[in-house]
């Protein structure tokens, strides 16, 4: 499966909450935060990185 967002933008992309790495989940429709464990989807190609309150 191919990633869905470019190289350029995952190398720098960040979790809205800690500032943490965040990682691709094993079927790519979502990015998640180790430190955190928070998954954040990818809609269309668009990361939506919301905290949740």
């Amino acid at each position: 499966m191919a990633d869905p967002l470019p190289k350029e933008l995952y190398d720098v992309i960040a979790c809205p909450v800690c500032k943490g790495d965040i990682i691709y989940t094993k079927d790519k429709i979502r990015l998640f935060c180790k430190a955190c464990k928070v998954n954040y989807p990818i809609r269309d190609g668009i990361p939506v990185l919301l905290p949740s309150h």
